[in-house]
């Protein structure tokens, strides 16, 4: 059986009488705050997708005032998370952590309270920022405080809050939108979020270890230790590249923004090598890109989520559009496959350090399956055959993979991460993700219009499918070869 091989900073000592905090009991209080945390931030990104006719009726919010609800959520959220991340590593992840708790919180009261479009934007650029700060820190939190087998089951819990998250949120969504109609029902789906939030911050404030956060010094190397310019150029360039994505209604012109956002790439990484030779700390630690299990396992990552996120817009759009149901019923497709992904990922995160890498293989296959069997299923539909409900268990299928691929690859590509690194090196596993995500949508959605405009539903959900099954398999390659880079290495 493939082992997961521990990292130098798994094996390190305590000075000064410190106990390892791999040991600390309190370490699951601490996990019980990031997953009610994430189980907001995630509730609600679903919330929103299925409260934006109400927003639209009770703001007459434009189609661009909808797309940026979306977008401007994203963009901030991307850019802000590496630097964040780092920030963290340096200067303390648990400060770090109620702050960003904390500006999601009060954003998400302003959206809720918000008068217009306008104001409902900076509320969610504002939610943006807080969730990037804070989603960096508790992956960081969880490979400080957990190693080995306890560290594969806290990403395994992370995975089924992700999983409940997903499931609850539309539905939650569409009571709350009911219960206070067009004008009241979409405020309650930001607030909502209010008294999630302040549990989190008086639970993380008694449970946290001191310091929060650790000043830095004013002079010397103080402010230089947190690599403001690296920062600044890393974020242009996510922000560069994920902007023609996210509002790709903006012409032509705005697609010259990714050779731009390359380049700033390429100047990144030339300063953070210029970084290293003055003896200082960079942003991101550029060697860990040398580790195989890493940059295969942000590779994997990137892949899936490129693909499968847009499973759930592909469908939405079918049974709402194609099929007349409505936004309420659209979400309870999604149900059994997020509560199977729940479950998946507890068993799979109990299950990593056995099985390892050939968890996220079965994982990719089975969404290979589960593709194969959609499509069958909507062929079916367009014959008369079957009812657009048997879908459920073909996306039965994708939500079993989420969750065997998703927290077992998290855990297998931060093995061998420096601990130094945590923060920053999770967060750009999470960028590829969010990258991965813009793309994917931006090119399977474009792909389904466009075969619509000549073919029908069935056609475009056929195209659709079969881009996404592409994308998947890519991801399975790159599982496999890791697979046998790890085998190299034993």
């Amino acid at each position: 059986m493939e082992k997961m091989v521990p990292s130098q900073t798994d094996l390190k000592t305590y000075p000064d009488g410190q106990d390892d905090p791999s040991t600390d009991p309190v370490r699951w209080r601490i996990l019980a705050v990031l997953l009610v945390t994430i189980f907001m931030t995630l509730i609600s990104v679903s919330i929103v997708n299925v409260a934006l006719p109400a927003i639209r009726l009770g703001l007459n919010a434009t189609q661009s005032d909808l797309q940026w609800v979306l977008s401007g959520f994203a963009l901030t959220f991307g850019v802000v998370l590496v630097a964040a991340g780092r920030a963290g590593d340096i200067m303390g992840r648990g400060g770090l952590f109620l702050i960003g708790v904390a500006i999601f919180t009060a954003s998400s009261v302003a959206a809720g309270l918000a008068p217009s479009a306008e104001w409902l934007n900076a509320a969610r650029f504002a939610q943006g920022i807080g969730s990037g700060l804070l989603n960096p820190q508790g992956l960081g939190m969880i490979q400080h405080y957990f190693r080995g087998d306890a560290r594969g089951r806290a990403f395994g819990y992370f995975g089924t809050t992700v999983g409940l998250s997903v499931a609850i949120g539309p539905v939650l969504g569409g009571l709350l939108i009911e219960l206070g109609g067009t004008e009241i029902g979409w405020r309650l789906t930001f607030l909502v979020n209010v008294p999630i939030g302040l549990t989190a911050i008086i639970l993380g404030l008694l449970w946290f270890p001191r310091p929060l956060i650790v000043r830095l010094p004013r002079t010397g190397s103080g402010l230089r230790s947190l690599d403001p310019v690296g920062a600044v150029l890393l974020a242009l360039a996510v922000l560069a590249v994920l902007f023609p994505f996210v509002e790709g209604r903006g012409g032509a012109l705005i697609w010259l923004l990714l050779p731009v956002g390359i380049l700033l790439v390429w100047l990144w990484l030339l300063w953070e090598r210029r970084y290293v030779r003055l003896g200082l700390k960079p942003m991101v630690d550029l060697k860990i890109f040398s580790t195989r299990s890493y940059t295969n396992g942000i590779t994997i990552m990137a892949l899936y989520f490129m693909g499968v996120t847009s499973v759930w817009v592909l469908v939405a759009l079918y049974v709402q559009e194609g099929d007349g149901k409505t936004a309420l019923q659209s979400a309870v497709f999604s149900i059994p496959a997020a509560l199977l992904s729940a479950y998946a990922a507890h068993w799979a995160g109990s299950r990593v350090g056995r099985f390892g890498r050939k968890l996220v293989i079965g994982g990719l296959i089975v969404a290979l399956v589960g593709l194969g069997i959609s499509i069958a299923v909507v062929i079916q539909v367009d014959a008369g055959h079957l009812s657009v409900w048997w879908l459920m268990g073909s996306l039965s299928l994708i939500g079993v993979a989420q969750g065997t691929v998703i927290s077992p690859n998290q855990t297998l590509t931060l093995a061998e991460v420096p601990l130094d690194y945590a923060g920053s090196s999770g967060a750009i596993m999470q960028t590829g993700q969010r990258i991965g995500t813009a793309v994917g949508i931006a090119v399977i959605t474009a792909a389904l219009f466009s075969t619509i405009a000549v073919a029908s539903w069935t056609v475009a959900m056929i195209v659709g499918f079969s881009l996404i099954a592409v994308v998947v398999a890519l991801a399975l390659l790159v599982a496999i070869k890791d697979l046998r880079d790890r085998k190299q290495v034993t």
